[in-house]
């Protein structure tokens, strides 16, 4: 396996180009020890080879994604001015562009109007959120699935906001009928839909949500960390289109671009349907924000540093392959979807593995076949070591049995939590390196046994 490197010299290209806009400075003498930085940078290169190939094919375990060329060479380029996104004195150029990137960003969901910012990740982007909400609906509950990221519990815990769960239904989406019990008994100020959870891409049912909206008046939030960019392809089943179609209705969207987005860590995105919520982020900072009179990004941002070579890295990327349905990046992600339907359908005919449910988006979970849940949990954490040996790398997730005894019937629920097998197809070469995989998946499933 060899690293892509052909594109270093468009890198210093490109530095080049970049120092020619400088050239009205007088030269600043660098006396640098090249020895003994290459000395640490080789053991920073030997140190990083006791990591998983997140990178390569063989890796199909948790929702790590390589950024694209692209934006690794154009975060390196930035780095040479290293800008803050805070102020528009600490980035103009790099601000600009992040105005930009979000705004196409926004489009996807036909949002022309909003109010939005990148962030440092998911978390920090569904904290705003949360922290909007809680502003307009203040000591009023905020509710999201038992499937939902964990962050949303915590994220209330921090903002002092009460949080309750909703139970799943037996695909792992948000059960309205429980949904409708909680919105009756309790003051429900927020209902977050996860569109796309971490542990199964399920995507909870967005347009009856909405529906229960004109009745109760709840502020709906949706967390489309993972799965908000595929609104763009043209391969969902009906009802996961109909719900990421309707996303265009909700108050507030969360997008990670180091997710699907192919940038490096850490970038993600929220979004206000209603830019007047602005004014809950209203501060003055005298000593950052007198460069200009208009809009600084730390202005509609919590976070006060903020990486502008993230905005960078997002701008060239969206410039390269921009957000357009039948464009490459959405073909490119329909092949990750490909790819897990391809691998559903071999482990679903396969005898010594049980499937859940046909995926939603690009995560498939299954198990080796045993009579007891208790069997079925050793037996994974056997495949998955398996595997690992042979230098593909699963992930585990630990599953509720109470929705799989409804799927699987002739299996004992002899415990109430499951461990499951996990995989995250998020590389589009996942479909191209499907056969070989599945190869390797069935030599695990003998040792297994």
């Amino acid at each position: 396996m060899k690293f892509e490197k052909t594109t270093i010299s468009i890198l210093i290209e490109a530095i080049e180009h970049l120092e020619k806009g400088f050239q009205n400075l007088p030269d600043v003498n660098f006396e640098l020890d090249k020895k003994a930085i290459r000395n640490v940078l080789l053991q920073v290169a030997e140190r990083m080879k006791d990591n998983f190939p997140y990178f390569h094919p063989f890796y199909a375990g948790q929702m790590l994604k390589p950024p694209h060329p692209i934006a690794r060479l154009a975060y390196t380029l930035a780095l040479w001015i290293n800008p803050n996104n805070h102020a528009l004195d600490g980035g103009r150029a790099s601000s600009q562009m992040e105005k930009e990137a979000v705004a196409e960003i926004a489009k996807i969901f036909d949002w022309e109007t909003h109010l939005g910012h990148l962030c440092s990740g998911g978390t920090m982007a569904n904290l705003e959120a949360l922290w909007i909400s809680g502003c307009l609906n203040p000591g009023k509950k905020i509710i999201a699935s038992q499937q939902a990221h964990y962050t949303h519990q915590r994220i209330c815990e921090v903002l002092g906001l009460p949080f309750q769960a909703v139970v799943c239904d037996n695909n792992a989406r948000m059960d309205l009928d429980a949904l409708v019990t909680i919105l009756k008994k309790e003051n429900v100020g927020t209902v977050v839909a996860t569109i796309g959870t971490t542990g199964t891409g399920s995507v909870d049912p967005l347009p009856e949500i909405l529906e229960l909206q004109k009745t109760f008046g709840f502020r709906l939030h949706a967390d489309a960390a993972y799965g908000g960019y595929f609104t763009l392809i043209n391969n969902l089943d009906a009802k996961t289109r109909f719900a990421l179609d309707n996303l265009k209705r909700v108050d507030s969207i969360v997008v990670d671009p180091h997710k699907h987005g192919l940038q490096p860590y850490g970038a993600g995105c929220v979004l206000f349907k209603d830019p007047s919520v602005g004014k809950f982020y209203k501060h003055d900072s005298p000593y950052t924000y007198f460069s200009s009179k208009e809009l600084h990004l730390g202005e509609i941002s919590l976070e006060c540093s903020r990486a502008g070579a993230s905005a960078v890295a997002l701008w060239a990327t969206q410039r390269f392959l921009p957000l357009q349905r039948g464009g490459e990046f959405a073909k490119n992600l329909e092949k990750s979807r490909q790819a897990a339907l391809l691998l559903y359908d071999k482990l679903y005919k396969h005898p010594r593995y049980l499937t859940v449910f046909p995926p939603e988006l690009d995560i498939v979970i299954w198990a080796p076949n045993a009579k007891r849940a208790s069997q079925i949990s050793q037996l994974t954490l056997q495949v998955f070591h398996n595997a690992a040996l042979k230098n593909l790398h699963l992930a585990t997730f630990t599953f509720p049995t109470q929705i799989l005894s409804h799927i699987w019937q002739d299996v004992i629920m002899d415990q109430d939590q499951i461990t499951l097998l996990r995989s995250c197809l998020m590389k589009p070469e996942h479909f191209d390196w499907m056969d070989q995989i599945c190869i390797l998946i069935d030599q695990c499933s003998v040792l297994s046994q």
